[in-house]
């Protein structure tokens, strides 16, 4: 049995960290799909801004939108919905099967709204009509801004990725945002069945500290991050306030592990995937982490539920001079000021494309 379909098989469902109008085009989604066992999904303004500046393949739609009069967000959100929908089409058959826990894709909302409540929450209404895929998320970040948004999404009915999470307290704080708008539903009356997924970083911890911890201490901060979130994502889901609401139907908000491909040379491409091995999460896999993992992977157990070892090495790095708190904030901070400049980069992208192709030389 082949590595991927081990974790399928576990519990933990794949998903692609990646989108692009060729892999639409020539087939692969699909490969992955039936080799790999990839049941969803993500994307971001850094995938989309490297898709379309890669090569030809988004030019047709640019023009053709652009002598429509679109522009800017208006014109990439089209341009991006219309991958998004076939691939929403692609996973719709697992999306069903599994009765709406699986099968899932993501588009964000503007980078630029990460400290907009309100205008984070209109956003995300106007994706989901437009997108009309009862399969797709709509991605708001866990800042502070980002809560209150989220919950008031949920009770609104549209399905939340809350991305840019970065450690449990954030990771509980999302949690809590669903539990709240799930609650708000039932209050009023409404059907508590709105899917979320609450997207934990792990890599980019290692990334940060690697220049500050002895060498037997490094790739190891993001895994311990990962084993505490786990602990708190489990617990909650074994309490008493989550039995209530999934005996009223709620389907549980599912921890996603972003960003676990390996940064160090030096390490396994596959070192996040296979310490990541837990039931009831998804791990969104870039394609080469999904091909190394494929091709010579090892599932080697499964997370402890009470996290395992994750206190004991986070206090390691505490004495080594880590701040986790801090660092988490920093990060979650760094994540989202990141998606903003490749936002910007994607919006000049696509007016400098639209501009030399409504008037070829």
């Amino acid at each position: 049995m082949k590595p991927t379909r081990q974790l399928h098989e576990l519990g933990q469902s794949l998903w692609l960290d990646n989108i692009t109008r060729e892999l639409l085009d020539n087939g692969t989604l699909r490969r992955y799909i039936e080799d790999f066992s990839i049941t969803g999904l993500t994307s971001n303004p850094t995938i989309f801004d490297g898709a379309i500046g890669s090569g030809h393949a988004y030019d047709a739609g640019i023009r053709e939108k652009a002598r429509d009069g679109k522009s800017g967000e208006a014109l990439f959100i089209e341009l991006a919905l219309e991958d998004l929908r076939r691939a929403a089409d692609l996973f719709r058959p697992v999306f069903d099967a599994s009765h709406h826990i699986d099968g899932w894709v993501s588009m964000e909302v503007s980078p630029l709204l990460a400290g907009d409540t309100a205008g984070s929450i209109e956003a995300a209404r106007q994706i989901q009509q437009q997108a009309d895929r009862p399969n797709l998320f709509v991605k708001i970040p866990g800042t502070p801004q980002g809560i209150p948004a989220i919950e008031a999404s949920i009770f609104a009915g549209v399905p939340i990725n809350v991305t840019l999470l970065f450690s449990c307290e954030q990771y509980l704080a999302a949690a809590e945002a669903y539990l709240r708008g799930i609650e708000r539903r039932l209050e009023a009356g409404l059907d508590p069945r709105v899917g979320s997924v609450a997207s934990l970083f792990v890599s980019r911890w290692d990334v940060a500290v690697k220049d500050q911890v002895p060498a037997e201490l490094r790739n190891q901060l993001g895994i311990a991050i990962g084993g505490r979130t786990y602990r708190a994502y489990r617990d909650l889901l074994a309490s008493g306030r989550w039995r209530t609401l999934a005996d009223a139907g709620a389907q549980p908000q599912r921890l996603l592990w972003a960003s676990t491909g390996t940064k160090d040379p030096d390490v396994s491409a596959t070192l996040y995937v296979e310490a990541l091995a837990a039931p009831d999460t998804i791990d969104t896999m870039p394609e080469k982490t999904l091909h190394a993992f494929a091709e010579r992977g090892a599932l080697r157990g499964t997370m402890a539920a009470d996290g395992g070892d994750a206190e004991a090495m986070l206090a390691r790095f505490a004495r080594a001079g880590i701040d986790i708190g801090a660092l988490a904030i920093r990060l979650q901070h760094e994540g989202a000021q990141s998606f903003v400049k490749s936002w910007q980069q994607l919006l000049q992208r696509i007016a400098a494309k639209s501009a030399a192709l409504a008037n070829p030389r």
